[in-house]
This record gives C-alpha cells, structure tokens and sequence, in this order.
C-alpha cells in the first residue's frame, strides 16, 4: 500500500479560536437555583469574592426560602482553596450555615 495523499505537517494545522471561559458559581437546594453568579472577566476567584458570595447566598435564602435558615442550613463544598481560605472560613461561619464534610 501506498499513500497518495500528502498529509499536512502540524505546525500547518490551525485550530479555531474556542469562545472565552466563563466561570458560574451556583448555589441551589433540593428546591431550586438560589444564586448564579458570573465571574467578570479579569477578575480572580480568592477568598474575599467567594465571603462576599456566601453573605449574598445568606440574603438570598431568606428572601427565597423563608424559615429555613431558622430551621438550618446545611451546606456543602470542597476543598478548593479558596473555600478554605480564612476570610471564607469566617464569612461561612457568620452566614449561620452548618457545614458538611466533603466526602473523600
């Protein structure tokens, strides 16, 4: 067998662009999304943006979910550095959230 087809070499190939990434971050119950919030572009995910995230995940629950921060809320996240940063760790605490263990 013979190859009649010369292929290109890879430095000739040129792949489309891919639109630019976005980052979401979501917060949601067993009821529903209670927070979508969209990473500006530029801007870097740390442990101050993410306590402001958890203080507006707060307001959201009570005007969403009335009586149920009363009731408890157990949240859930990683361990992604920025949710264990300290200001995070804080600002988790100061929403009266009960945190659950990540499972390994």
């Amino acid at each position: 067998m013979q190859w009649t087809k010369k292929e290109k070499a890879a430095e000739e190939i040129q792949g489309t662009k891919s639109a630019s990434k976005l980052m979401a971050t979501i917060f949601w119950d067993s009821e529903g999304v209670l927070l979508i919030d969209y990473l500006s572009k530029g801007t870097t995910m740390n442990g101050q943006y993410y306590a402001n995230l958890l203080a507006q995940a707060r307001e959201v629950v009570i005007q969403k979910r009335r009586g149920k921060l009363l009731r408890g809320v157990l949240f859930l996240q990683d361990n992604a550095s920025v949710h264990t940063a300290r200001v995070s760790r804080q600002a988790l605490k100061d929403t009266g959230f009960s945190e659950i263990d990540h499972p390994p």
